[in-house]
């Protein structure tokens, strides 16, 4: 190992497809001194035995853009180094066997069609002509996408070495990292060990492409990358004869994939309850091996394989293969800067498509890396998701054996997960229950998203029409809107930033003016240089040199993040409060007349105008009530330290009740929000979003001095704005939105709903989305003088287009 260098730029830790691509691309960049160091062989953990299905069509505009990428990239990789890859466009084809998973396919075919993938929608006839060796007894719809393939994923990873190798990067086989070496919060190097030999790199970045050996790595240095191993079955046949080339097929409500492999057939199963592997770590040998075989396992897929492919009951099993691959609590994978330790980089956790990502992924990766920020909106698969109680392994253990089989189980809307539940909950968790609420899950928290009446079940029933709880949802939304509810949003993030540059540091990191009294609330934003959106958020100023941030609760670790990163020399302290105060929202024309019940003091817009916060009292306790609402009407949110949260919880509902009182769930809030237009961080709003296109310039105050962001929106009003973001009724009352659904302006598709939900006082489904202006900062009345539809599974819906608010466009109600 005299060979190995003392110092690199950069040391990638991992040698399948995920690090090798991270090394090609950052070389690819023009970075000398990288160093990818492998424990035993290339591709010898999961990379070797990977299906390497390359499918285009994701969840999201980005991650299609990713995949379409790694599509592209395996195409020209074998021109560039003489390596074949096997990768060829063979096409897909994923059939449905039931009416729910017939609308789910529909939508992604809209979908793609929104996202510029070739798509094309079959009946059960179609599907026979395209796959005539498949028995479509059951078969009701079926989508071919004819730009889909397979590769080899071992040659993929083979061929990223060898192009990353071609411009300078060193990758070693045999040397297992032992260690991460830190110092004063970021990375200094690696240690590593081989054959006997130890040494230590120093290095300025790392990077853990460690697949499910990444986990335990990362901990090492209290870095949280929650994975944890599956075993993961396959079959591949005998060779059969005459069998041609023929399309991917996936057929999710049985569980399978078929793919054709040199005259072969493999069939492989995504179980819908799957076997965790590991749990005690992974042998130090490990390395090309296999798990011990377990047919009674997959004998149930198998069976319905044979009578869908009749081929396989006369053709022999060559392979029963059984390998471990890694996933994570919610099937993405993780891609970024650990929050934890600067310098530190993840690309790992691939769900089992990691052959489909990394390309994407080390694309993304290294110029992340490069330009220290992402190319476009990353946060589906940033690490900074990621909660640090999630890297307990029982917790791990327990969530992906739903998981993987969450990958071909129906993607209904609101599904939640069912393993792994209520490590997180709210003091009042009991007392809702008891009344009613049946719970989602965000970031390990326990919400209640509806109440369900006397005797009605309390659990969801999916669907992608109405669900079990619509009228359970317009029933909250329509008290919050004619009378009053109450909330629990205990799950919101809260920060504290205390210290003597306290003020100074917020109007840096902030748009609009923070400069205000005590007391008094400020809606605002983070912005990145481009002008786009790291955080949405409010900020109450406590006192002279306080600061109280409340964000959503999914993003609360990338917004610690975000804030101390630019802290730099200020003298502030960052502190994560959220656990010590419960936030219960009251919303509605009522509101004050509750908390005229329960408190003494003056409620009235002259002691408690809009946008103030101040301490109250409230039952027997003392709380603070902050006048804001996210559902458009008269409302409070009351904070109240933990220890008192039930008394107070009581008090409200003992008073509220005579009134009228409803309890409302997270459903309510967001279908109520989006009437308003209020924006959604994560959907309407992300870094890629600038700030001035999707509405928010009344947020942003430029006369104040610098801040983050300025000179971006500066620049965007002086180029005029290149798109808008819009609102959309559907004037057919029946159909639902969700997200990603195709806007067409004046018949031709132009953008996607990034958010939707169903307006109960608006009377149809509502719709967010951006809409590119045709001119650079096209006017609004020509914008609105154009005809919308919006493509509903291949139903093509009128639609009401608006660039104010279609409930309370005035914004009079929340101050009346």
């Amino acid at each position: 190992m005299t060979d190995l260098p003392t110092k690199a730029r950069v040391v990638i830790i991992g040698g399948g497809i995920s690090g090798c691509s991270v090394a090609y691309h950052l070389a690819e960049l023009g970075w000398i001194d990288i160093v990818l160091l492998e424990r035993k062989q290339l591709t010898s953990g999961t990379t070797w035995h990977a299906a390497g299905l390359v499918g285009q069509l994701r969840a999201s505009q980005n991650m299609t853009r990713l995949a379409k990428y790694s599509a592209d990239l395996y195409t020209r990789l074998e021109a560039e180094t003489g390596l074949a890859t096997g990768f060829r466009q063979c096409g897909s084809i994923t059939v449905a066997l039931t009416e729910e998973r017939k609308e789910e396919i529909l939508r992604q075919a809209s979908m793609a069609r929104a996202f510029d993938v070739e798509v094309n929608e079959l009946s059960p006839d179609e599907v026979k002509a395209l796959y005539p060796h498949m028995n479509i007894d059951g078969v009701v719809a079926g989508v071919h996408l004819p730009k889909d393939g397979q590769a080899d994923p071992a040659n993929i990873a083979l061929a990223l070495a060898k192009g990353a190798r071609a411009r300078g990067a060193k990758i070693v086989e045999q040397v297992k990292v032992t260690g991460v070496t830190e110092a004063n919060g970021r990375v200094t190097g690696v240690n590593w060990q081989s054959a006997g030999d130890e040494g230590h790199i120093a290095a300025d970045m790392v990077v853990n492409c460690g697949g499910m050996w990444g986990r335990d790595l990362a901990a090492q240095n209290g870095v949280t990358l929650p994975l944890h191993a599956c075993e993961h079955f396959y079959i591949v046949t005998e060779n059969i004869p005459d069998l041609a080339q023929m399309p991917v097929l996936r057929v999710p409500d049985e569980c399978a994939y078929y793919k054709e492999d040199a005259g072969k057939m493999m069939l492989g199963a995504f179980e819908p309850v799957a076997k965790p592997w590991g749990m005690n770590g992974i042998s130090e040998d490990f390395c090309f091996d296999q798990l011990p075989e377990d047919f009674d396992h997959f004998e149930p897929i198998l069976e319905m394989g044979v009578n869908r492919m009749p081929m396989l009951a006369e053709a022999g099993i060559h392979t029963f293969f059984n390998g471990p691959e890694s996933f994570t609590p919610d099937d993405r994978y993780y891609l970024g800067e650990a929050p934890e330790l600067k310098g530190y980089w993840i690309a790992a956790g691939y769900n089992s498509v990691g052959i489909v990502s990394s390309g994407g992924a080390g694309m993304a990766l290294a110029q992340w890396m490069n330009d220290g920020e992402p190319p476009f909106d990353l946060w589906e698969i940033d690490i900074r998701r990621a909660q640090p109680f999630q890297k307990n392994r029982r917790y791990l253990r327990e969530r992906v054996s739903e998981t993987l089989g969450l990958l071909y189980a129906d993607h209904f809307p609101y599904r939640q997960p069912e393993t792994a539940r209520g490590v997180r909950r709210s003091p009042l968790h009991e007392h809702l229950k008891a009344k009613g609420a049946v719970f989602g899950e965000t970031a390990g928290w326990e919400r209640a998203n509806w109440f369900a009446d006397p005797g009605q079940e309390r659990e969801y029933r999916y669907s992608w029409k109405r669900q079990n709880w619509f009228d359970n949802q317009r029933a909250e939304h329509m008290a919050m809107r004619t009378g009053v509810g109450l909330l629990d949003m205990t799950s919101f993030g809260k920060i504290r930033v205390d210290g003597r540059d306290a003020l100074a540091f917020m109007q840096t990191v902030c748009a609009n003016q923070m400069d205000v009294d005590p007391g008094r609330i400020v809606y605002t934003q983070m912005l990145n240089a481009r002008g786009g959106i790291e955080c949405d958020l409010t900020v109450t100023r406590l006192a002279e040199n306080s600061f109280f941030l409340v964000v959503p609760g999914a993003t609360l670790q990338r917004d610690l993040a975000w804030l101390r990163r630019h802290v730099g020399d200020a003298a502030v302290t960052i502190l994560d409060v959220t656990a010590s105060e419960v936030v219960l929202p009251l919303m509605g024309p009522k509101a004050r007349d509750v908390l005229a019940q329960v408190s003494p003091n003056d409620f009235s817009n002259e002691a408690h105008p809009f946008g103030m916060a101040r301490e109250i009292e409230i039952g027997m306790g003392l709380a603070r009530a902050h006048r804001v609402t996210y559902v458009g009407e008269l409302g409070w949110e009351i904070y109240v330290s933990s220890d008192q949260a039930a008394h107070v919880w009581e008090s409200i509902v003992e008073a509220g009740e005579p009134l009228g009182l409803k309890l409302c769930g997270l459903h309510a809030m967001d279908s109520c929000r989006i009437e308003k237009a209020f924006r959604h961080f994560g959907h309407d709003i992300t870094d890629e979003d600038h700030v001035l296109e999707a509405g928010l310039g009344f947020a942003v105050k430029t006369k104040k001095g610098d801040f983050i962001g300025r000179d971006a929106v500066l620049r965007k009003r002086e180029e005029g704005l290149g798109r808008r973001m819009m609102q959309f009724r559907l004037k057919d009352p029946e159909p639902l939105l969700f997200h990603n659904e195709p806007i067409l302006r004046d018949g031709k598709i132009v953008s996607f709903v990034t958010s939707g939900n169903y307006g109960h006082a608006l009377g149809g489904a509502i719709g967010m989305g951006y809409v590119p202006c045709r001119t650079p900062g096209e006017k609004a009345d020509d914008l609105l003088g154009s005809t919308y539809q919006i493509d509903v599974a291949g139903r093509i819906v009128e639609a009401e287009a608006s660039l104010a608010p279609m409930y309370d466009p005035k914004s009079e109600r929340p101050k009346a």
